[in-house]
This record gives C-alpha cells, sequence and structure tokens, in this order.
C-alpha cells in the first residue's frame, strides 16, 4: 500500500508539497509547514543555511524518508524514477564507472543490450565516454561526480534532485560543472530541484530560488532569477549577475533571522 503522504499523478506540476512538516523521534523539528510548487521543466534551487531543513525536504519529495505532517505529490510519466544526486559520490571503489552506472538498471533487471546503450548514452552526456573502464581511484572529484550524475540520469528519470552536488570541489570545477549541468538540463528538459547554501551558485543555475528559514525549514522568500539564456561566463561577470546575488543574499540574510513561528 502506497503511503498516504505521497501520491504519484500526472497534473500540470512536477512537484506540490502542502503543510510538509519532519519532526524526527529525537524531537527535533526539522521542516515546515512547507507549502511548494515547482512546475515540470524548471530549475528550482533551495537555498538556506546548514541544517535549515533543505536536504529534508529534498529526501521527503525523494520518498526516502516519510513526513510527519502534509502531503506531497509527484508527477512522472508512467515507468519514469526520480533521480538524486548526493553530496559525496557513493561510488562502488571495486566497480568500473560504466558499473557503477549500470547498478540502478541492474536493480531494476533492465536486459543487458538496453542497460548498455544507456549505461553508453549517460556516460557521453556527462563527457565520461572515454573513461567508462576507469574506477573511480583514477578519477578526479569532479569526474566522480560525473559518474554520479550519470547514474542518476540513466534511469531518464523526470525530476532530478541534487544534495550539495558540488559543494567539496574547487571553484573553477565547480564553474565547469554548473555550466555543463544548465547545459544538459536545457537539452533534456528535466525537472531539478538543487540544494545549495551558497547564493551565487543559485543565482546562476536557477529560474527561482526558494530562501528557507532556519530550523524548521519553512519559505521565506522566493526569488525569480530573470536573465537571458543561454547563461554563460559572460552572465556569472555581468552588473546583473551581482545584483541578482545581492537581493537573495539579503534575502537569505532575513530568512536566517526569522524565528520559528513568524
Amino acid at each position: 500500500m502506497a503511503d498516504p503522504a505521497m501520491s504519484v499523478h500526472n497534473g500540470d506540476a512536477a512537484v506540490s508539497l502542502r503543510g510538509v512538516t519532519k519532526v524526527y523521534e529525537n524531537g527535533t523539528a526539522a521542516l515546515g509547514p512547507l507549502d511548494l510548487d515547482i512546475c515540470k521543466g524548471e530549475f528550482v534551487s533551495l537555498l538556506g543555511s546548514s541544517g535549515c531543513g533543505k536536504s529534508t525536504a529534498l529526501r521527503v519529495i525523494a520518498g526516502l524518508i516519510t513526513p510527519t505532517s502534509g502531503v506531497v505529490d509527484v508527477s512522472t510519466r508512467s515507468g519514469h524514477t526520480i533521480g538524486f544526486v548526493f553530496q559525496e559520490p557513493t561510488l562502488m571503489p571495486w566497480s568500473s564507472v560504466r558499473e557503477n552506472v549500470r547498478l540502478p538498471l541492474k536493480l531494476a533487471h533492465v536486459a543487458n543490450a538496453e542497460s548498455d546503450r544507456r549505461v553508453s548514452e549517460a556516460l557521453a552526456q556527462v563527457g565520461l565516454a572515454e573513461f567508462a573502464d576507469a574506477f573511480p581511484r583514477e578519477l578526479s572529484g569532479g569526474m566522480k561526480m560525473r559518474v554520479s550524475l550519470a547514474r542518476a540520469l540513466v534511469t531518464d528519470p523526470d525530476i532530478l534532485l541534487m544534495d550539495e552536488p558540488f559543494a567539496a570541489l574547487d571553484e573553477i570545477t565547480r564553474f565547469k560543472l554548473n555550466n555543463d549541468l544548465l547545459t544538459l538540463w536545457r537539452k533534456l528538459g528535466k525537472t531539478v530541484i538543487f540544494v545549495t547554501h551558497s547564493v551565487f551558485e543559485a543565482v546562476y543555475l536557477s529560474q527561482r530560488v526558494v530562501v528557507m528559514t532556519s530550523r524548521p525549514g519553512r519559505i521565506s522568500a522566493e526569488c525569480r532569477i530573470e536573465a537571458p539564456e543561454p547563461r554563460d561566463d559572460e552572465f556569472r561577470t555581468s552588473v546583473a549577475y551581482a545584483a541578482r546575488c545581492r537581493d537573495v543574499s539579503l534575502a537569505l540574510m532575513q530568512a536566517s533571522d526569522a524565528k520559528a513561528g513568524t
């Protein structure tokens, strides 16, 4: 029987949260109440200070944890899943890049020929086709994260959830992966929900930035990022980008000062 707090349908929104809360067994109120709608094909970042509940919200959407109250509606095509990219690549060190990416298909008992095709396609999408037979120990941090992204994409999910995937990377690598992620998003048309504590990353990537309060995480502000497409390094160094970062930074400061129940 499906969890009554989680339903899957085919509406206009990709994700809809209504009155969602999460209180852990130790009494910690991590989230909510949270009301949020995310449109199909939208790129949205959840931005907030550490411990504000943004990762909890992502895991609730993914169905990895059950909300204490409220309703989570997720809309996907029949047979399509939610892809999840964690902060750590979590690769199997004893398996090649190809086999790490293949894992979700293996668990789903996808036939070998189809599995081979999907793995090759996913690796090409993230620029790792020539590293299919390499092992994680031979890869840089950025390349490991690309493998993790390919593993999430190999099932052709409608919704891609990303939990601070680039936080541990150096700035140059992070900028490159931000650019590559936007290129993939435009090409594949996925709905992306991206968790970050970086104002600069959120503004660069997103169509909309959802700013969350300190625990328990609620929505303090929503900032729509109007910018020419495609975004590139010229936008990153523009006056318009700096102005939007300033606006979002102010919203984040106000959210961090917000008290529960206000």
